[in-house]
């Protein structure tokens, strides 16, 4: 029904926003990095949409991008995930890195979501595994750079480190994946850090 909403940021909270539109301000649910795309309050802004209708409630989503939206829409089309669900993810995960996550099998890193144990998690990786990739992001060029981590020694003894420190085999690998693999393991670890905490 709605694609998006343009007009002025009245109101934010921890899980919604409020956008006024000539007079009428439609409050989205959101997700946390939905949250930290938006602007101050009073200022211009344009948030995607996807209305939820049950029989009880008329519940509107709102994105900061299509793309969220995208991964949004993907998400709820797994069976037993509802738009909580799908927003919880979305508010633990980029949209790229949710794909990441996805198309290598990374259950664990999903877990983190808050509201998605094991089973869910594994749920979702076994109905959208082969559709990730069809959903914006270069997903094959980001799983090519985290399988050639393995070739390179260094690279390989730098992710193990990071999965000791509490980091997941796929966040380890995409980080360092994308170093100089000729690096040393120390430097490697450092800048990978760095990488993650700017994330």
């Amino acid at each position: 029904m709605f694609y998006s909403i343009t007009g002025t940021l009245v109101y934010s909270d921890l899980s919604s926003v409020a956008i006024d539109c000539n007079g009428v301000a439609f409050r989205c649910n959101v997700s946390m990095n939905t949250l930290q795309h938006m602007p101050q309050r009073n200022s211009k802004v344009t948030v995607y949409t996807y209305l939820s209708v049950r029989d009880d409630a008329l519940d509107l989503f709102g994105f900061y991008s299509a793309d969220e939206l995208d991964m949004f829409k993907l998400i709820t089309s797994v069976s037993g995930v509802g738009p909580k669900n799908a927003l919880a993810i979305l508010s633990e995960f980029e949209p790229d890195n949710l794909r990441i996550i996805i198309a290598s099998g990374d259950a664990k890193s999903l877990t983190r979501a808050s509201g998605v144990g094991t089973k869910l998690a594994q749920r979702i990786i076994l109905e959208l595994k082969d559709k990730v990739g069809s959903i914006g992001g270069n997903v094959e060029a980001e799983i090519a750079s985290v399988g050639a981590v393995s070739a390179s020694k260094n690279a390989a003894e730098a992710v193990e480190a990071l999965v000791s420190l509490g980091y997941s085999q796929s966040e380890a690998s995409l980080a360092v994946g994308r170093l100089d693999s000729q690096l040393s393991v120390e430097e490697l670890i450092r800048l990978a850090l760095k990488s993650m905490a700017k994330i």
